[in-house]
């Protein structure tokens, strides 16, 4: 186990340090983590985090602790604490900001503009260590993993996160998407995961699999929800489905729940009207 203190920077692996971010909360639990990694004579930076000068400031003061200058900054997805802080630390970067493609979503970072799009199976060399980019839709659309070659530890930004499940919020997320990525994942060599949040996993293939485990068997809550009561919007499901989560979760869980049904409904096991309710079939 790593302290997950924030603003100090924390070796996790031979040259690669994780800095947490000072926004913890419901979301994002202990912070989001910043990942500095040896980068030829310099340092990457992956997920730079919220727009917020402090952090910022934490990046810098580590980059001159570890007398290494910023080269380039990447970033796994745009949500709101993982992105926007690209825009702050464009000035004290000298290389390029690389990334997904943009979405026009409302729960996006509007401010996200990278200077170029990374792809499936891109690779990004850093000197000594390796990154191959992994594509993994499901919380968001455009979702990437990045996979460190030599030693297998995989950067999963909210794909799979340490101490709970992520939020899959329709129409940007996607349980169906999620599910596929997840077993992409058990295809790949990983021998540890660097998540977005919460301290490194070091048991990845057992908790891939738990991941898809614990998502069927909420699926199966959903469906019998359904079968109980018909023509029912998230709304009316998620206390019901969601009863073993504190009541002040709901909110945020019915998204999961609204792309579970809407996955049901995929797989012909629901149908849906135009005013959003759904049934069982």
């Amino acid at each position: 186990m790593f302290a997950l203190t924030p603003g100090q920077p924390v070796e996790i692996a031979n040259g690669i340090w994780r800095l947490l971010a000072l926004n913890p909360g419901m979301m994002s639990g202990p912070g989001t983590n910043t990942y500095l990694i040896e980068d030829h004579q310099g340092l990457a930076v992956l997920d730079p985090g919220p727009a917020d000068s402090r952090h910022i400031d934490n990046i810098l003061r580590a980059s001159a602790t570890l007398e290494r200058h910023l080269t380039r900054v990447l970033v796994t997805h745009t949500h709101r604490d993982h992105s926007p802080a690209v825009a702050l630390l464009r000035q004290h970067c000298r290389g390029e900001v690389i990334g997904p493609e943009i979405l026009n979503d409302p729960l996006q970072d509007d401010s996200w503009a990278p200077d170029r799009v990374l792809a499936d199976g891109d690779r990004i060399e850093l000197g000594r260590l390796s990154l191959r980019v992994i594509a993994t839709p499901g919380h968001v659309s455009n979702h990437l993993c990045y996979l460190e070659q030599q030693s297998g530890l995989l950067f999963s930004g909210d794909h799979l996160i340490n101490g709970s499940t992520v939020v899959i919020a329709p129409p940007s997320g996607s349980m169906s998407a999620y599910l596929r990525s997840l077993k992409r994942l058990l295809d790949e060599t990983i021998s540890q995961i660097a998540p977005g949040h919460g301290d490194v996993i070091r048991n990845p293939v057992q908790t891939i699999e738990a991941t898809i485990g614990h998502r069927l068997a909420r699926e199966e809550k959903v469906l019998q929800a359904l079968q109980s009561m018909p023509n029912s919007s998230p709304g009316d499901l998620v206390a019901r489905v969601y009863s073993d989560v504190p009541a002040f979760l709901h909110g945020v869980a019915a998204f999961s729940l609204e792309a579970h049904l809407i996955r049901l409904v995929e797989e012909r096991r629901a149908v849906c009207s135009e005013d959003r309710h759904y049934r069982a079939l």
